[in-house]
């Protein structure tokens, strides 16, 4: 069958996003044919769509990016397991989502429970596994911990702040502006930065009496992860999970040595490679959304044409909520 798609055919800005048509086989062995529903928007897309990555990470072109969407099971393979037809699904971390049909293992599929929808699932899935696996496995943040989470107004930014509020722990952010600040302050940070005009390794070591913070969040990458690591406190742990300013330039390793700082550079694929860790991130996930504890704006629905309008306001940071693309 034919299904609608969104194609990139060379590396560069949001107009090499093109609509075209490509085919889609019936589902074979594990496979299960989804129809989306909705299709996340994320700061990954634009890596790959630029070919910042590079190297293997680099996708073979042309190439369909995006990570996460949601949908229903129209038609599943011999061999596939646990789903039915008609089953409301989510997945993260399977490249090849801008797209209306599409083909996914059963095992990278998650059920989705009474009370998330979809759009809901598509537009957070990605970044709330991000702020799990950050928050409660990679560091797990205790009551009382004091962490520092750059771009806290942003995507992850948000669901960790609210989820790290809500397992105790005192958040500083950064921000890029007032306005962000507001934002920052209204999702429970404790300390919100305006980083454009104040220092932030200064005031965090004002905040924490000079102690530094257990752990730091960085998405950011070049402008800010060398100034993180001076925010560390003694066996502290400084965690880069993305490149919004571009990669992180090499350092020697003698720099940690002083703090017994650990550095850690994650990809959430590698968090959940495993079912068993999957559908438990996702059970942990849906239940502090369901709680209320961490609540989601959905921003702006763009039809899936209009993906390269969605980019081009992703990266101006036009975007009050979440996006999603409905095909």
């Amino acid at each position: 069958m034919k299904t609608r798609a969104v194609l990139v055919r060379a590396f560069g800005g949001p107009d090499v996003l093109e609509p075209a048509e490509v085919d889609v086989a019936a589902p074979s062995g594990e496979q299960v044919l989804l129809r989306q529903l909705a299709i996340g928007v994320n700061f990954v897309d634009v890596y790959y769509r630029t070919g910042q990555f590079g190297g293997h990470d680099a996708p073979p072109l042309p190439a369909i990016v995006g990570v996460q969407g949601a949908g229903v099971v129209e038609a599943l393979g011999p061999d596939a397991r646990e789903l039915r037809v008609g089953d409301l699904v989510a997945y993260a971390g399977q490249p090849g989502a801008y797209v209306e049909h599409r083909l996914l293992p059963w095992h990278r599929l998650i059920r989705l429970p009474e009370g998330i929808s979809a759009e809901l699932a598509a537009a957070c899935f990605v970044r709330g596994l991000t702020a799990e696996y950050l928050l409660r496995r990679l560091y797990s943040v205790k009551p009382g911990d004091t962490i520092l989470i750059h771009a806290v107004a942003g995507g992850v930014g948000r669901i960790a702040c609210q989820w790290a509020k809500a397992l105790g722990a005192t958040v500083i952010g950064t921000v890029g502006s007032d306005e962000k600040a507001r934002i920052a302050a209204s999702i429970g940070c404790d300390h919100p930065i305006v980083y454009t005009r104040e220092d932030f390794v200064a005031r965090v070591a004002e905040i924490t009496n000079r102690r530094g913070v257990a752990v730091v969040y960085d998405s950011v990458g070049r402008d800010t992860f060398m100034k993180s690591l001076d925010c560390v406190r003694p066996k502290g742990m400084a965690i880069n999970f993305g490149t919004a300013s571009g990669q992180v330039e090499p350092f020697p390793l003698q720099r940690l040595l002083a703090r017994s700082i650990s550095v850690a550079r994650p990809t959430l694929v590698t968090w959940i490679a495993e079912r068993e860790e999957y559908v438990a991130a996702a059970d942990a996930l849906f239940g502090v959304l369901r709680s209320g504890a961490v609540k989601v704006e959905i921003g702006r629905r763009y039809a899936l044409r209009d993906a390269p309008k969605a980019h081009a306001d992703l990266e101006s940071r036009a975007i009050g909520g979440l996006p999603i693309l409905v095909p």
